[in-house]
C-alpha cells in the first residue's frame, strides 16, 4: 500500500530521532569519558535535532490539515514555521558551540594546560559521521519526494549534525596523535563546526522568511508559469502574475488575454487546461486562479 504524504513524513522523522537518540545518549557518554569537549558539544548538536524532529512532526500534521472557513489557502504555513523554528534552533547551538569552543582557545593561549581526548571519543566521532551522512540522504530524498520545506530543513539539520562530527573527528585525531600540546585542536573543531552550524541555519532563515513575507518565486518558475499558460490555443497574454508559497504548496493568480468572440464555455475549457497543465508541473495542490479578458482590453 502506498504510505500517504503525512506518513512518509512522520515514517522517515522517526527513524532519524531513533538515530539522534541513540547519538544523544552515545556522544554524551564518550565525551565524559574520553574527555571531549567537542564530542559534548556535538552531544548537545544530536540533542537539538531530536528536538526539532518532535517540531516537524507536530507542525507537519498541523499543516496538513484541509482549508477551513477561517483558513481559506490552507495551513500550510505551519510547515514554514516548523523550517523557522528548526533554523532557530540552528543558530543557537552553533553560537553556544562557538562561544565554548572560543573560551578554550583563549584558556590555551594563556598557557592552561590541556589533556587530548580519548579514542572512544573518536570513534564516536566516525559512528555519527556514518550514520547522520545516511540519515540525511535517505530524509532528503522522501523531501524532494513529496515535496516537503520542513522535512528538507530537517534534512540539513542532520547533515550539520554529520559535518559537525567531521570536524570534531578532525580536532579529536589530531589532538590524540600529536598529544597533550595540541588538545586545543579538540576546541578549534567545535569553534569551526559552530561556523558551518550557523551558516545552515542562516539559508534555512532566510527561506522561511521569504515565505512568511510572501515573497515571489524565483524568476525562472514564473517564467515556467507564463510559458505554459501562453501554449493554450487563444491565450494572447499573460500578465498581472503573482506567485507565492504556501508550506509546500505553490500559489499563482495571473490574467489572460482571449478573443473577444469566443464563448463562455470555450474560454473555460481553456482555463483548465491551463490548470491541469500547471498542476502536473508543480503538484496537484497548487492553487491556481485565472482572470480572462479580452483582448481588446486595454489594460
Amino acid at each position: 500500500m502506498t504510505l500517504t504524504r503525512d506518513k512518509r513524513i512522520y515514517k522517515v522523522t522517526i527513524m532519524g530521532s531513533i538515530v539522534n537518540m541513540i547519538l544523544l545518549v552515545g556522544k554524551f557518554v564518550a565525551g565524559i569519558l574520553g574527555n571531549s569537549a567537542a564530542m559534548i558539544a556535538d552531544a548537545v548538536h544530536s540533542l537539538s535535532d531530536f528536538l526539532t524532529d518532535i517540531v516537524v512532526i507536530v507542525l507537519v500534521h498541523l499543516s496538513s490539515k484541509p482549508a477551513d472557513k477561517d483558513h481559506d489557502y490552507g495551513h500550510g504555513k505551519y510547515e514554514t514555521i516548523a523550517t523557522s523554528i528548526i533554523g532557530m534552533a540552528l543558530v543557537a547551538v552553533g553560537v553556544m558551540l562557538g562561544y565554548n569552543g572560543i573560551e578554550k582557545i583563549i584558556a590555551f593561549l594563556k598557557g592552561e594546560p590541556g589533556e587530548p581526548p580519548e579514542i572512544i571519543a573518536l570513534i564516536a566521532a566516525i559512528a555519527s559521521i556514518t550514520l547522520k551522512e545516511w540519515v540525511f540522504r535517505v530524509t532528503k530524498a522522501v523531501a524532494v519526494e513529496v515535496n516537503s520545506q520542513a522535512l528538507e530543513a530537517n534534512a540539513w539539520h542532520h547533515r550539520s549534525d554529520a559535518f559537525s562530527s567531521i570536524g570534531t573527528a578532525i580536532g579529536i585525531g589530531g589532538a590524540i596523535l600529536l598529544g597533550g600540546k595540541w588538545a586545543v585542536l579538540d576546541a578549534v573543531a567545535a569553534v569551526i563546526v559552530s561556523v558551518m552550524i550557523v551558516i545552515t541555519a542562516l539559508r534555512l532563515l532566510r527561506q522561511a522568511s521569504g515565505d512568511l513575507l510572501e515573497e515571489s518565486l524565483p524568476k525562472e518558475v514564473e517564467d515556467k508559469i507564463i510559458e505554459i499558460a501562453d501554449s493554450e490555443d487563444e491565450v494572447s497574454d499573460v500578465h498581472y502574475l503573482h506567485t507565492r508559497r504556501i508550506g509546500s504548496i505553490v500559489a499563482m493568480e495571473m490574467h489572460l488575454r482571449m478573443p473577444p468572440d469566443i464563448t463562455l464555455e470555450e474560454s473555460h475549457n481553456h482555463t483548465n487546461n491551463i490548470e491541469r497543465a500547471l498542476r502536473e508541473e508543480f503538484g496537484p495542490q497548487t492553487h491556481i486562479m485565472i482572470h480572462v479578458e479580452p483582448t481588446n482590453k486595454l489594460n
